[in-house]
């Protein structure tokens, strides 16, 4: 399965429900990404059939290790920008948005200069 924004968006939010509660419920993810239930079934179940999370009797959600891999790397992406936009006098819900907006398009080399830029705002 080629990972697509709408999967890395799903995962992402998998992971920031994990952190915020300790676990992950499919209603969680629905409401934070503003979408419906059914679709968040859908996402689940070819996420599942590609190995990037598991789902127990209970419903509840555990990502694998390779879904756990790329929703760190979008949610680090997703944090340094945020970080560097409020820095530059973005207000924190543009802040937020904009960033979730780039996160998924800009490439490594880009995203490794902007985090080493974000570093030396924070060391001063």
């Amino acid at each position: 399965m080629e990972i697509r924004k709408s999967a890395e968006d799903y995962l992402e939010a998998m992971l920031m429900m994990q952190e915020a509660h300790g676990y992950i419920r499919s209603v969680d993810v629905a409401e934070h990404l503003g979408v419906t239930k059914p679709s968040v079934s859908y996402a689940t179940k070819r996420l599942r059939e590609n190995g990037y999370l598991t789902m127990d009797p209970t419903g509840l959600i555990t990502l694998t290790e390779a879904g756990m891999a790329i929703a760190s790397n979008i949610y680090e992406r997703h944090k340094l920008l945020t970080r560097l936009l409020l820095h530059i006098g973005v207000s924190e819900e543009n802040a937020r948005d904009d960033a979730c907006k780039v996160e998924h398009d800009i490439s490594e080399e880009t995203f490794n200069a902007l985090k080493r830029c974000v570093e030396r705002i924070d060391k001063k």
